[in-house]
């Protein structure tokens, strides 16, 4: 770890400005920064704390929503009486992520800033990684790639997004808000994560000099039916090969809208509209699930190692609707 110097603000103003140097860093809960600093993949020149910001409430909003702010610890979202009876999809993909002792420590604006724990990205002794350093190469497409994408990659990236709670956030058509010197702005969820594409070291579509200072979720027909499925290698204390949140919205027997996102397949968290359309406006079954479950994997483009998630995808999806509609 290189040396850097050290600082805490407790203004959202200082964060700001802050954060227009290039060379700085901002520390919440440090779970993935601090890892890149030991790795030297991450090597700012400064560390400014912002843990003293007014930004760790859990509020409920007029209009029956619930706004996160960005240093809410994950743990305490989880576990908050009202994720837990109005999002229970975004309470389960918590607990899903992690430790108990990181989630404790994890941040919301920090899991969603979290980066790829693709091997190559993480290990300088690989040259090749367009992600750490634009322009050298993708050592993955060559490499080992069992965790890697089956959707929505480049040539320049195949990296996955780690996040469970990116995953359910956008089931749930989350708003992430940010501020700057030009003042505030509102992102979609579903629209704060990039593709690779030819820029892969950009993860999000912030701009420089924007600090994310909440997460707003509005009211959600979901809560009765929904669920988040996590496969992956442990039980716990891993990342998912393939994740699924579910959502629907039922009603008179038959699926008036529905959420349908995958995680540990993408760049960012991957929206199954063409599942999504299987089973909006039909009855809930066998058929509608299994018609669903092959939509999903459409456009699934799966490297040498891991071409078992595109089965995998099929299968978890169907399950997660036989759970989020009770039918399991």
């Amino acid at each position: 770890m290189r040396a850097f110097t050290f600082m805490r603000v407790d203004r959202i103003d200082d964060a700001i400005i802050a954060v227009t140097d290039p060379g700085t860093k901002l520390l919440a809960g440090g779970t993935n920064l601090l890892d890149l600093m030991k790795g030297y993949v991450e090597q700012p020149e400064r560390i400014v704390d912002i843990n003293g910001l007014p930004l760790a409430q859990v509020l409920e909003l007029p209009d029956g929503g619930v706004r996160l702010g960005a240093l809410v610890r994950n743990s305490d979202a989880a576990n908050h009486p009202l994720i837990r009876q109005r999002y229970p999809l975004l309470s389960q993909a918590l607990l899903a992520g992690a430790s108990p002792q990181l989630r404790n420590m994890a941040s919301i604006g920090g899991n969603l800033m979290q980066r790829t724990r693709c091997y190559y990205f993480y290990d300088t002794a690989f040259p090749a990684c367009n992600k750490r350093a634009p322009g050298t190469g993708c050592a993955a497409r060559e490499g080992f790639s069992r965790i890697h994408a089956i959707f929505g990659a480049s040539e320049q990236c195949v990296a996955t997004h780690p996040s469970d709670m990116a995953v359910a956030l956008t089931a749930l058509d989350a708003v992430v808000e940010v501020r700057s010197h030009d003042g505030v702005r509102h992102i979609p969820v579903g629209k704060f994560h990039r593709l690779p594409g030819t820029t892969p070291a950009r993860d999000t579509n912030l701009e420089p000099g924007e600090l994310i200072t909440a997460v707003d979720l509005p009211p959600s027909p979901f809560a009765g039916n929904s669920h988040y499925l996590k496969v992956r290698d442990r039980a716990s204390y891993a990342f998912a090969l393939v994740s699924v949140a579910a959502a629907l919205d039922q009603r008179g027997g038959a699926v008036r809208d529905a959420r349908i996102i995958l995680g540990g397949v993408a760049h960012k968290p991957w929206r199954l509209g063409n599942a999504e359309r299987e089973i909006v406006g039909r009855r809930l079954d066998e058929t509608s699930i299994s018609a669903a479950a092959q939509a999903s994997l459409e456009g699934a483009q799966p490297l040498r190692d891991n071409a078992f998630k595109v089965e995998l995808t099929r299968r978890a999806v169907a399950q997660a609707l036989r759970n989020a509609g009770k039918l399991a």
